[in-house]
């Protein structure tokens, strides 16, 4: 009787074991998911960006500057590894595309040709995408990182070797400031 009450408890920790162990495989490949998401989003923004600059290298003969800065920016980003090397290299080319999108503003003859429209309309699209793609990304890495601190599934995942996910986040201090917003009428 002893012996089966013994075989019992050895059954339910077996069983505790494989689940535990299973749940944080099952969060690791959603977090790998949530990488490959962003991934793909990045790879259609860096598609996008040299038919951008190509399309405006014409009119902005006086602004090759800003282009240059651009591909450089687009060139690291492509090059960069893991999560923070990403985000950094990504947010300095989000910048770099800020100030080219602002000098169209310039050129009227940019701002109405139409092929640029839809190249700015692409690239605002994708940044929306690439949001919403971190913050997947973010959410499950988090989930992902909870489960591995919580007791006890923290034991299977010292046991196992889980790492940690990195997150997104935002290393760029103007980016945290918060916008100032002018509602007098002058």
């Amino acid at each position: 009787m002893f012996g089966l009450i013994i075989l019992g408890v050895l059954v339910l920790v077996v069983a505790w074991v494989i689940g535990a162990y299973n749940g944080l495989i099952s969060l690791k490949n959603q977090v790998l998911n949530g990488w490959k998401q962003i991934d793909v989003q990045l790879k259609r923004r860096h598609d996008l960006i040299p038919n951008l600059v190509e399309t405006v290298k014409g009119v902005m003969k006086f602004e090759q500057n800003t282009l240059t800065q651009v591909i450089e920016a687009r060139n690291k980003a492509i090059s960069a590894q893991g999560v923070a090397e990403k985000a950094a290299q990504e947010n300095a080319l989000t910048g770099a595309l800020r100030q080219l999108f602002a000098l169209v503003e310039n050129y009227p003859n940019l701002k109405s040709n139409e092929n640029v429209s839809k190249l700015q309309e692409e690239l605002v699209s994708t940044e929306n995408k690439i949001g919403f793609s971190r913050q997947f990304y973010n959410d499950i890495a988090t989930k992902f990182n909870i489960v591995q601190q919580a007791f006890p599934s923290s034991i299977i995942a010292g046991m196992f070797g889980f790492k940690a996910a990195e997150l997104f986040e935002i290393t760029d201090t103007a980016e945290r400031e918060v916008p100032k917003v002018d509602l007098n009428i002058k």
